[in-house]
């Protein structure tokens, strides 16, 4: 399935859980079903705008883009992560509005019951998500998983925090406990939002990708052939390196080719999805002077 697939799945998943949260909401009063409804509706937000990008940074290099469009994916997780800010705030004010004025709580075992059936829902679609942003290396579908999986535990604290009312007759729980989940999806919000801005900002590959590179281009070195300049960046799914490969200036322009193709064929070997970009640069010796001797 390609990557727009499974953000559709995700956007159906979100229409679900939002029509049975919203249910379970209004069955029972709860203002922690009402938080957990809420961030449903971020998560329909957030799909619809990951679905958006996604199909632009799939788009082919033009003209006016000649690097292609794949960094539209960190405008799709770092939306995200604004949503999910935003939700937090909505949710403790909501929470704080019910401290105040404590309301007893109603139907619950059938809310529980519906908020759980949704956790089901976005647990399952999460996996899914999960393991495709790892196949196709996007951060928009890995952003969407990990909101979803939040969205999990999320619903899983909810509802044992409304179920403990009845018996406790705490009713300040419900209300100390939305609270609770507004200061944890904040905490993915954060982390969304600073590996958008590394995304945005050129950041160099991963320490084993940088490991794997650095081992090519040890091999491929002897006393004739040096590398040097070497940078790195990601751009989503994409890796990019760019080096300078010193080559004597005695070879033909056919060896220099030869050397460099072997050397692009071996990193791209070591490191899945790498582009690699080498110039060429010939060493020439100049002969030394014979000194006279006076």
């Amino acid at each position: 399935m390609p990557v727009t697939g499974y953000l559709k799945l995700s956007v159906a998943a979100a229409v679900a859980t939002i029509l049975l949260k919203t249910l379970a909401w209004r069955l029972t009063g709860s203002v922690g079903l009402l938080s957990d409804a809420m961030e449903s509706f971020v998560n329909l937000a957030a799909a619809v705008f990951a679905l958006a990008m996604v199909t632009i940074a799939r788009s082919p290099a033009d003209a006016s883009h000649p690097f292609g469009h794949e960094k539209a994916e960190y405008f799709s997780s770092g939306f995200e992560g604004l949503l999910i800010l935003g939700a937090a705030g909505a949710i403790i004010w909501a929470a704080i509005e019910r401290l105040l004025a404590q309301q007893p709580l109603q139907t619950l075992g059938l809310g529980v019951a519906l908020s759980m059936l949704s956790s089901l829902i976005n647990g399952g679609v999460a996996w899914l998500l999960l393991r495709a942003a790892r196949r196709h290396g996007s951060i928009a579908l890995e952003a969407d998983g990990r909101h979803l999986m939040t969205d999990v535990w999320t619903s899983i604290g909810v509802a044992a925090g409304v179920l403990l009312v009845g018996p406790t007759g705490w009713l300040w729980l419900d209300p100390v406990l939305a609270i609770a989940v507004a200061l944890n999806i904040m905490r993915e919000a954060w982390s969304l939002l600073r590996r958008s801005v590394d995304g945005l900002m050129d950041r160099a590959l991963e320490a084993d990708d940088l490991a794997a590179i650095e081992q090519v281009l040890q091999s491929h070195s002897d006393a004739r052939v040096h590398f040097d300049a070497v940078r790195t960046r990601s751009a989503a799914g994409a890796k990019y390196c760019a080096l300078h490969m010193h080559v004597p200036g005695s070879w033909t322009l056919a060896q220099a080719a030869q050397r460099r193709a072997e050397v692009e064929r071996a990193l791209v070997a070591a490191v899945s999805g790498l582009r690699v970009a080498i110039e060429l640069l010939p060493v020439h010796v100049e002969p030394v002077a014979p000194q006279v001797a006076q």
